[in-house]
């Protein structure tokens, strides 16, 4: 069945309902609740695995692998990335905190952001070991922190805008287009190298994002090119770094399949790298690598239980318990998603069906028209690919409540998070 292949590495069918980890949804559902999220610990370790061996194998110099943190962030994670010796991207103080709670180190964490307040940027001196400058701004407060607090600042990589986009599903994820609100231009980034080396601030690299779930890493090419040129009018050499972004893409629907390989898109960049740098003699770089959504998506699962089933002429309405405050990507960029059943897999698919949470929108749905057997009031269904970009973005719309997380692993299930209550609903009122 593809559509199972959308599932976690440890996902398996046994006595005709699913289990991951050798753990049984619809009993993990009865212990902890629904809505429910759960993470198989297998497949982030592969994942893992499966870019820093592409790096080894394909760059020759120093390489590293950065975690974003927007794509989900608990003190859980921010320990499992640094069993991997994994990087932490961070925006903001807020998920500063998050990662240094969870045990990463100031030389582990990378701080991102288009408009740093000074409270992010103090935040990034005191735990941060880098931090990607977004525009000339930045640099100012970045030079009267260091005047008014006689602090040492972090490593600064100034993050360029290449003016390439590259092919996502939807506008709303693309980030290196002429007109984005992200980066510096050519000639923005030459006049902020100036004023670090002017006022010896600790410039050592360059980065660039071009946008989120794309596979195909052609248009990276150019935007390297580009960078490189910068690289080498701004004279770096020895150690220096250079990140060209990441979004590697990921299948969420089995209309998607395969996943566009890991080698490719390493390959590419790391080749692309090794030539450049030849070509302009400059001195291989330290390159970093921001996987996005395809370390941690399919490691993810939403559980979710059917509340009430409407038929509306030719349309098939099942009504869950989770929706758009878990998750609002559907409601943001019409993100589609696939599904199982969690019990009765051997039944035949009988009719499409749209799926919708509780919430008072009609932007509020998860799936529209997926083939489906016919499903029950009270049974559980199960979304992959839930990994990224759910819980990062959920809400307490309409006085939802987040849902528990699970990490599982064979004989072992772990709480990450619990979940919500109304008494954390009113934590903040006075």
């Amino acid at each position: 069945m593809n559509r199972l292949s959308l599932f976690p590495n440890a996902t398996k069918i046994q006595n005709n309902q699913l289990t991951i980890a050798g753990q049984a949804l619809n009993q993990l559902a009865e212990q902890y609740g629904a809505p429910l999220y759960i993470y198989d610990r297998a497949t982030l370790d592969a994942s893992a695995q499966e870019y820093q061996g592409a790096l080894a194998a394909f760059y020759p110099g120093p390489a590293s692998v950065t975690y974003a943190g927007k794509a989900f962030l608990c003190k859980a994670l921010a320990a499992w990335t640094q069993l991997h010796n994994l990087t932490v991207d961070c925006t903001g103080e807020g998920e500063i905190g998050i990662a240094v709670a969870g045990g990463a180190p100031r030389e582990k964490i990378l701080v991102h952001g288009v408009n740093k307040s000074m409270a992010d940027l103090k935040s990034a001196f005191q735990h941060a070991g880098t931090i990607v400058v977004d525009n000339l701004t930045e640099l100012i407060r970045i030079q009267l922190l260091l005047t008014n607090y006689q602090a040492s600042a972090p490593n600064i990589w100034l993050r360029l805008l290449p003016g390439v986009a590259v092919t996502t599903h939807h506008a709303h994820t693309q980030t290196g287009q002429h007109d984005s609100k992200f980066g510096m231009t050519r000639d923005e980034i030459l006049e902020a190298a100036k004023f670090c080396k002017e006022n010896k601030l600790p410039l050592n690299g360059i980065h660039f994002h071009q946008g989120s779930n794309f596979r195909d890493p052609e248009p990276l090419i150019p935007a390297i090119d580009m960078a490189l040129d910068l690289a080498k009018e701004i004279g770096f050499n020895g150690e220096w770094h250079f990140c060209p972004g990441g979004g590697w893409g990921v299948a969420y629907h089995e209309d998607e399949l395969p996943n566009p390989p890991v080698e490719s898109y390493v390959r590419g960049i790391a080749e692309a790298v090794i030539e450049g740098c030849k070509s302009r003699g400059l001195d291989l770089p330290v390159l970093h690598l921001e996987p996005g959504r395809s370390l941690v998506a399919r490691a993810g699962v939403a559980l979710y239980r059917v509340g009430a089933i409407k038929h509306r002429g030719d349309k098939t309405w099942i009504l869950i318990d989770g929706g758009m405050a878990d998750n609002p990507r559907f409601a943001l960029y019409g993100a589609r998603y696939s599904c199982l059943p969690v019990e009765g897999l051997d039944r035949e698919i009988s009719a499409k069906v749209s799926i919708a949470g509780p919430y008072c929108e009609s932007g509020d749905i998860l799936i529209e028209d997926l083939p489906m057997p016919e499903l029950k009031e009270g049974e559980l269904i199960a979304i992959p690919v839930s990994g990224a970009y759910h819980l990062s973005m959920s809400s307490n719309y309409n006085g939802a409540r987040r849902p528990e997380v699970l990490m599982v692993e064979e004989g072992k299930v772990d709480v990450m998070l619990r979940r919500e209550t109304v008494d954390d609903l009113l934590r903040r009122d006075i």
